[in-house]
């Protein structure tokens, strides 16, 4: 080899260098690709893309002659500049230095650093590319990868350590995916981003979460008289009302309000008609998963629930509508702070009533207040107080500073919640 150029050692070692950098950029690309976007690409008919996704459900192989080029390349490198330097300086210990030092830096930077950096910031293009390198050198190369694998399964087992199987690596979870929505930025529309966000916390509310408490609950007695019925039924701005006997916990059915206000457009009111055509009511057990209960309507064709606990208590009422609210968001003409019990005042806090949601304050004030036990601002004031509430009360909950401005009997009628940015 003695009789070789020096320019023709240099050459090689350049064509080394690369050769090595490409196998890093590979490494790194291939490990950093997005295996769901990859797959995008190999639907579409992209042939680079279709053998990088064979080639990393084999990621042993797919290291093993990565790996093996690498490291022979980067040897090949160190023995090819160690031959110029004794040629320059002779063979003794400064030149071994030397080229130690300079085949070092020179694979650190050319074959080792800038490859991988590029190969980590564009995975999605030098991936596909790299696999039509790769793939038939892995078919040469297979033996030998093959011997490679053999001892590094050995150590593996020495070691009580499985690889994992194929593909197990690239599974998500239901946070993981929540992660992914989160930070999807430009590429998801932000409603879209937020309607999927809120499937996932279908599974951790339940129809207490979003019922109308049994307080609010507008409904017909059906020992009442044929004129109060009739005015109940014209005043009323619902599609559908329970109907009960003496109380609520009585429950007789559920009155269509439309075809009642028809049926009795059409002759003098008839209660003893009204009364058989009632629509039988349907229950639903307290703590049912809003995502079960969705389903639950479906197929049952329902589109209201009277929530009862274990005892047959009636605790409130739940909709199609309340469910589908907790995903798409309020629908139009609800939206208004005056229509969802509260109102902006002057000094910038909010004059809320009692029977509001927790939940609704938390998602449409930007709050904090705790939702782990009671579910209304009554409610949650209550619990602080251990005591019944009087006008004039201030307490601080969850940052923010709620005074009690009315009151009516046992329960806080209106509060002024002062958030603590405009304190």
């Amino acid at each position: 080899m003695d009789d070789i150029p020096i320019s023709a050692l240099l050459i090689a070692l350049f064509i080394l260098l690369l050769a090595s950098g490409f196998f890093s950029a590979a490494e790194t690309s291939m490990m950093a690709v997005n295996r769901y976007r990859l797959k995008n690409l190999a639907k579409a008919g992209q042939h680079g893309a279709r053998l990088a996704e064979w080639l990393l459900a084999r990621t042993d192989k797919l290291l093993g002659v990565v790996l093996l080029g690498n490291n022979l390349i980067n040897a090949a490198s160190a023995s090819l500049l160690t031959m110029v330097a004794f040629r320059l300086f002779g063979a003794n210990e400064m030149a071994l230095t030397v080229a130690t030092v300079v085949v070092t830096f020179l694979i650190l930077v050319f074959s080792e650093v800038t490859p991988k950096v590029i190969g980590a910031t564009y995975p999605e293009r030098i991936a596909p590319a790299a696999a039509f390198v790769l793939y038939p050198l892995l078919k040469l190369l297979n033996p030998a990868v093959w011997f490679v694998n053999l001892f590094v399964r050995g150590l593996l087992r020495l070691l009580r350590l499985a690889p994992p199987e194929a593909g197990s690596g690239n599974a998500m979870g239901v946070e993981e995916l929540r992660t992914l929505l989160a930070e999807s930025g430009s590429f998801l529309p932000q409603s879209h981003r937020g309607i999927l966000l809120n499937l996932f916390d279908l599974e951790k509310l339940t129809v207490d979460d979003v019922m109308l408490p049994r307080g609010e609950i507008e409904a017909i007695d059906i020992d009442a008289s044929a004129d109060e019925v009739f005015q109940h039924l014209q005043t009323s701005h619902h599609a559908h009302l329970p109907v009960y006997r003496e109380e609520l916990n009585e429950i007789v059915g559920i009155v269509h309000v439309r075809r009642a206000l028809a049926h009795i457009g059409e002759a003098p009111f008839d209660v003893d008609a009204f009364r058989e055509g009632l629509k039988a009511a349907y229950f639903v057990p307290s703590g049912t998963p809003l995502l079960t209960q969705l389903s639950q309507f479906q197929e049952n064709r329902q589109s209201l629930g009277l929530v009862v606990d274990e005892y047959g208590e009636l605790l409130g009422l739940v909709t199609v509508e309340d469910v589908l609210e907790e995903i798409v968001g309020e629908f139009a003409g609800v939206n208004t702070l005056q229509g969802s019990g509260w109102v902006v005042d002057a000094e910038g806090g909010y004059l809320v009533e009692g029977t509001v949601s927790l939940r609704d304050l938390n998602r449409k004030l930007g709050l904090a207040l705790p939702l782990g036990g009671a579910r209304t601002l009554n409610g949650l004031i209550m619990e602080y107080l251990e005591a019944m509430p009087e006008a004039g009360v201030t307490i601080r909950i969850a940052g923010c500073t709620v005074e009690i401005v009315q009151v009516a009997g046992r329960k806080v009628k209106t509060a002024r919640v002062v958030p603590e940015r405009t304190l």
